[in-house]
């Protein structure tokens, strides 16, 4: 077989916590910046972080959170969720984050699979979060306020003592490849890695300003912008959502240095008519991730305002980064995805086989040099597997330590292209969608007997779920689609229905979605 390599030397990995490779950094700088509310204007220093963090993980204790425990973190982009990330992790507890967004119902599901003990949550969503914990056994919901843990939480305690190579540090839910959301056990060696990992090529410093309006509770969100900003000692201006004015606005205010982007801000800042009369001379690099970025769209960003929009590649399981554009070699091809990061190891392997990695790969090499296939990783980086769940996480994991991605890569002079998908998730605006997912709800309406939910292309989100359906009785497409909305989060909503007379499956029974995706008009 043939093993791809970063042409990165190794980094040091500290055998520490999470905790003690950023938090400890955080509380030797003193009155630095550190996080700023992009709607109030409130910063909080470095010294008032770490402070607030030891306090949080004595609030912590007296729910009695400690090893072992996990506590679900949902609330939106702002300076407590900070604080209540870090400490937990301190406490020795692991970290399940939660969209706001997600229905009730979602909610319980995730509460329950993971035994979360305390659900850390905002006032906007405190109700939702009660009601689901009522029914899932969660035994505190606490509401995390603007100041948290609160001018009265005087006590202090230490990080407690963990192994990192075992401890489970965050455990986010993801699709992998296909089928319902998993929990992901990303352990504090998982992640620390990946920030030193991060650190050689996208080397952040005290004088970064970072906009953070990119969901924490998304991993890119959490490693790449939260914890490596923090660890490197840039200053976070924090911003519940996005909007293409408030962004600006905050862009030149705080002077931020660095964008964080995902494809749907790139096309709403791109077309915003106003972006020219904000001053945005502050930002020297830009990157999109989460989705592919669509290069004639990279391509009129740095038009519209004079930098470079590059990508990277990872995934969730991946804790996230594998890939990047390094700044040392920023006019890399646009569309690439840049090189290997340090430590970490890809085979390209047929689509379709093979499934073990004692089996040769077989590559189609094209004649200017040029490998194709499904990209395997390998790197300190990979999560430790699945919750609880030994199939999927066979299904994900080689026994020497191979990450099945799902998507297909070309690879040209050390460059990784991504060229397509073989597994079945949806983006929409970065988010995961998982097709069998809405395929299980649609089957329960008393009128569908058959469905399957393919990704189309959508100008807003990249991708939106279109549902095909097979009915027993004529059914308004409108009513159906609503119907779905209001048992999902509203990224997962279908985006439009086509009523067919038998979804296409193989002798198997698997949906042949290729067929599906042939009906669709090309872009």
């Amino acid at each position: 077989m043939t093993i791809l390599r970063s042409p990165y030397p190794d980094v040091a990995i500290p055998d520490v916590s999470l905790s003690e490779f950023v938090m400890d950094k955080v509380a030797a700088r003193g009155d630095h910046p550190t996080l700023i509310d992009g709607v109030s204007g409130a910063v909080t220093t470095a010294a008032e972080l770490a402070a607030r963090v030891h306090a949080g993980v004595a609030g912590l204790g007296e729910l009695g959170v400690g090893p072992g425990d996990v506590v679900a973190l949902m609330t939106p982009n702002h300076p407590s969720f900070v604080v209540a990330f870090h400490a937990t992790i301190a406490a020795g507890a692991a970290v399940t984050p939660l969209n706001p967004v997600l229905t009730e119902e979602e909610i319980g599901r995730q509460l329950a699979d993971c035994r979360a003990k305390v659900v850390l949550v905002d006032h906007a969503s405190v109700e939702k979060a009660r009601s689901a914990a009522r029914h899932t056994g969660v035994a505190h919901v606490h509401v995390i306020d603007t100041d948290w843990p609160g001018p009265g939480a005087t006590e202090e305690r230490d990080w407690v003592a963990l192994d990192p190579a075992t401890a489970v540090a965050v455990l986010p839910y993801s699709s992998g490849t296909t089928g319902a959301p998993k929990g992901v056990l990303l352990t504090h060696r998982n992640l620390v890695a990946n920030l030193a990992q991060f650190a050689p090529m996208w080397p952040y410093a005290e004088d970064d300003v970072v906009c953070a309006v990119l969901p924490f509770f998304h991993i890119y969100g959490m490693t790449v912008i939260m914890n490596m900003s923090l660890a490197c000692g840039s200053t976070i201006v924090t911003l519940p959502r996005f909007s293409p004015v408030t962004y600006l606005e905050a862009v030149e205010r705080y002077r931020v240095t660095r964008l964080h982007l995902a494809p749907p801000m790139v096309l709403q800042l791109v077309n915003l008519e106003e972006a020219d009369r904000f001053d945005t001379s502050s930002i020297r690099w830009a990157v999109s991730g989460a989705a592919p970025l669509d290069v004639e769209l990279a391509r009129r960003f740095e038009a519209r305002f004079g930098v470079r929009v590059v990508q990277g590649y990872g995934m969730t399981e991946a804790s996230p980064g594998t890939h990047l554009i390094p700044e040392q070699e920023p006019d890399l091809p646009v569309g690439s995805v840049g090189r290997l990061m340090p430590m970490t190891e890809a085979r390209l392997v047929p689509v379709g086989g093979p499934q073990t990695s004692g089996e040769p790969d077989r590559v189609e090499r094209a004649a200017d040099g040029v490998l194709e296939g499904e990209i395997w990783v390998r790197g300190p980086q990979v999560m430790a597997g699945y919750l609880d769940n030994p199939d999927a996480t066979a299904d994900a994991l080689t026994g020497d330590g191979w990450l099945r991605t799902g998507d297909v890569a070309q690879v040209r002079d050390g460059v990784f292209f991504i060229v397509d998908r073989v597994k079945e998730l949806i983006k929409y605006k970065g988010y995961q969608v998982a097709p069998a997912e809405l395929e299980a709800l649609l089957l329960t309406h008393p009128d569908v007997v058959d469905a399957a939910v393919i990704g189309v292309f959508d100008e807003a989100g990249g991708e939106a779920p279109k549902a095909f359906v097979v009915c027993v009785r004529p059914i308004d497409p409108d009513a159906l689609m609503e119907w779905i909305a209001g048992r999902v989060a509203p990224y997962k909503r279908v985006r439009s229905v086509e009523f067919i007379d038998a979804i296409p499956k193989s002798p198997s029974g698997k949906i042949l979605r290729r067929v599906l995706t042939a009906r669709e008009p090309a872009r």
